[in-house]
């Protein structure tokens, strides 16, 4: 049989598969039986992207198994219908799985995942832009041994890169107690070779969510996936037909597969690698995947895949505690002669001098030395160390400045991490990132409780001040320039943010201090000056420069924005954004709801929802993508009043933002406890009615203030 007939046979497989399971869910339910995945925007995500259609019940999706049979099921040998065919396998497979989640089902029990979330995928935006997650790792079928799967598993998460496990591997790799989950980026599907739908389902996802692709556009998908997304199939043998079918589907999205059988072979999409200890080197070098090389001299992996890693009490050799003990972290910048490059002490007892499960103080002091160092670049240097030690595998860090807690696992202490080896991390990566504006570089770690007590109060926290107070200082109308970023644009290719000092960037990882030190670091790079001496509204925050500046970047897919406003030009989306904010008429308001938020809201939205027609890189005048720390800014729609609109957001995001709001608040409108006049789920979730007499009760200010519409 040829290569072509193989894949014919599997995609007629689980075309009758799918049939008899959707004839047989309609015997059982009836024809208006609600069918979707939960927690995302496009009801069944793969089949939107491809066709364009979504599926909310069941004859629906008996109707959309017809329409894959007589569009998608060719039975030429050409490659066009080959290619077709496997996306046609791989929505049959989709099919299957939803079928799963009928009334709310849960069918898969961690640590198999299935179905991954859109608030899932958004949440993987930001690292797929910055390239630490490099590349996508589809791992199915069985290894020849259970190290062997390991080891490759482990190859990859060393490298940054998102694993999914599909089969027998999964088994293999609990039988040696792998730690596997979405925040260590080793995520198992499901047992059967059918749940490596719910991969393909991200990718799809990605094109839809960060790259604005029209759903029904299938060229559009294939050539965004191929492009954008850097994913790629590891099959161990033997491969079922079944297999080869969802292959043909991998490779016309641009993913190719690398496997130890040798029975067919594509040049460059379907690889055979005999030896499996070589399947990380051929896949990287077929999806060409370039990694950041990053070699530090610890006794430990460093990746970015540990930065979800939780250390759990009984897994703990020691824990420094700022919320019992003086702990804190700290930059300082110094003169060049008080700086010796690469030295790295260690003041007071180190890790194997402490109890097993005790708790410490800790203090480091990183103090750098440039001639292009500025005191503004301190703060945004040590925004990084918490991503920086929690690429340490086997080590969590929590917190910032002075209110900081380290775990370090009983694995990691015995593979000879110890806190020189910290001290190690945080010179490595602060003289590579930072080689534009740091000459010289040198760490003190601190483990004496007296001295951490004296430093932290003495040296520490009056630095925390006085960068506090300039911070307060930094008003829009107080600087000269703005910044745009385009870092996003890896994946959604028309989005530019302007980040001002009233305004991070959405995705709540740029300020304006970090865009300022990007540029200054690299001036060809993501993050550009633009000048603001041309204003054409005040009130909507619109200037002449900005404008020029977002045509340019965006490439002519943007005319104008501004910077104030949710209704008139608001700011492009891409999808990474922490939060989202919708108008809602009844109240007179807006509301907010934040991506870990999975429920509904007052607009009659989810965050999914809402997502769904606000991102990839378009204006949504009455809807506005954000960071978390925007909400409580004097800038926040201020074109509209301000954030005396906000109505309704999730307890948690109001607990987090609290502080700062009801500041705001006291400060703008003389209102106190302004946070004790918005609606969370606690007391409405999709009435507006219901929303409306809460508000009404508590005087909310939206309820006297002009019409938004």
């Amino acid at each position: 049989m040829t290569l072509f007939d193989i894949i014919y046979s599997g995609n007629d497989e689980l075309f009758a598969r799918a049939d008899k399971a959707i004839y047989d869910a309609i015997a059982q339910y009836g024809e208006d039986k609600a069918v979707a995945f939960p927690d995302t925007a496009y009801s069944l995500p793969c089949y939107y992207g491809v066709t364009g259609q979504k599926v909310g019940n069941l004859g629906e999706l008996k109707a959309a198994l017809a329409n894959v049979k007589e569009t998608l099921m060719g039975r030429k040998p050409r490659l066009n219908d080959v290619f077709n065919s496997g996306i046609a396998s791989a929505l049959c497979a989709e099919f299957l799985e939803v079928l799963k989640y009928i009334d709310g089902a849960a069918p898969y029990e961690l640590p198999r995942y299935g179905h991954l979330s859109d608030a899932m995928i958004r949440e993987l935006g930001v690292p797929l832009v910055t390239g630490d997650i490099p590349g996508v790792a589809a791992i199915i079928g069985t290894a020849p041994t259970a190290q062997d799967a390991v080891d490759l598993v482990k190859s990859y998460q060393a490298q940054g890169i998102l694993v999914t496990l599909t089969g027998g591997v999964i088994d293999q790799c609990e039988s040696l107690g792998l730690k596997t989950g979405f925040n260590i980026r080793v995520i198992p599907l499901g047992d059967e070779m059918q749940s490596v739908i719910h991969v393909v389902s991200v990718a799809v996802r990605a094109a839809l969510i960060f790259g604005n692709i029209t759903p029904g556009d299938l060229p559009g998908l294939e050539k965004y996936t191929m492009d954008r997304v850097f994913a790629f199939v590891n099959a161990y043998g033997p491969l079922a037909d079944e297999v080869y079918a969802y292959g043909g589907g991998a490779i016309a999205l641009g993913f190719p597969v690398i496997s130890n059988e040798d029975r067919y072979r594509v040049p460059k999409s379907l690889i055979y690698q005999e030896d499996v200890s070589k399947f990380n080197a051929t896949s990287l070098e077929a999806r060409d995947i370039k990694l950041k090389i990053t070699n530090i001299d610890i006794p430990v992996a460093f990746a970015s895949a540990f930065e979800g890693e939780i250390i759990r009490r009984g897994d703990m050799q020691v824990e420094f505690d700022g919320s019992r003990v003086d702990c804190f972290e700290l930059v300082h910048n110094k003169d060049a002669s008080e700086v010796e490059d690469h030295k790295i002490e260690v003041i007071g007892p180190d890790i194997d001098e402490f109890e097993v499960g005790s708790k410490h103080s800790i203090g480091y002091i990183v103090e750098v030395a440039g001639k292009n160092m500025q005191a503004d670049f301190e703060p945004v240097f040590e925004r990084k160390f918490h991503s920086y030690l929690n690429c340490i595998e086997g080590l969590m860090h929590t917190g910032q400045r002075d209110m900081i807690r380290i775990r370090v696992s009983k694995d990691t202490f015995n593979a000879g991490f110890r806190l020189k080896h910290l001290g190690e991390v945080l010179y490595a990566k602060v003289k590579s990132e930072f080689a534009a504006v740091v000459d010289k570089c040198q760490v003190k770690v601190i483990t004496d409780p007296e001295m951490c007590t004296k430093l932290r109060h003495e040296l520490a926290i009056p630095m925390f001040d006085k960068r506090d107070e300039r911070l307060t200082t930094l008003t829009d109308e107080g600087v000269d320039v703005y910044y745009s970023c385009i870092m996003c644009q890896a994946f959604s290719p028309s989005h530019v943010c302007v980040v001002t000092p009233e305004r991070l960037g959405l995705c709540g990882a740029v300020s304006w201090l970090d865009a300022k030190a990007t540029n200054e670091l690299d001036p060809q790079g993501p993050c550009q000056v633009i000048t603001k001496e041309k204003v054409i509204d005040e009130r909507i925050g619109e200037y002449e420069d900005v404008n020029e500046a977002v045509r340019k970047f965006s490439q002519g897919a943007l005319e104008d924005v501004s910077l104030y406003s949710i209704i008139e030009k608001p700011m492009t989306s891409c999808g990474c954004f922490e939060c989202i904010c919708g108008i809602e008429p009844l109240s007179n308001g807006v509301c907010i709801a934040n991506r870990e938020y999975a429920g509904m809201t007052p607009i009659g939205m989810t965050f999914s929802e809402l997502a769904s027609m606000t991102g990839g890189g378009v204006q949504t005048p009455g809807f506005m993508g954000h960071g978390k720390h925007f909400i409580s800014s004097k800038k926040f729609m201020k074109a509209e009043g301000g954030i005396a609109r906000i109505v309704w957001m999730p307890k948690d995001l109001k607990d987090q933002v609290a502080e700062r709001l009801n500041e705001s608040a006291k400060e703008l409108y003389g209102i106190d406890n302004f946070v004790d006049m918005i609606a969370d789920e606690t007391v409405v979730t999709e009435d507006p009615e219901a929303l409306l007499e809460f508000l009404t009760e508590k005087g909310h200010p939206a309820l006297e203030m002009e019409p938004m519409m």
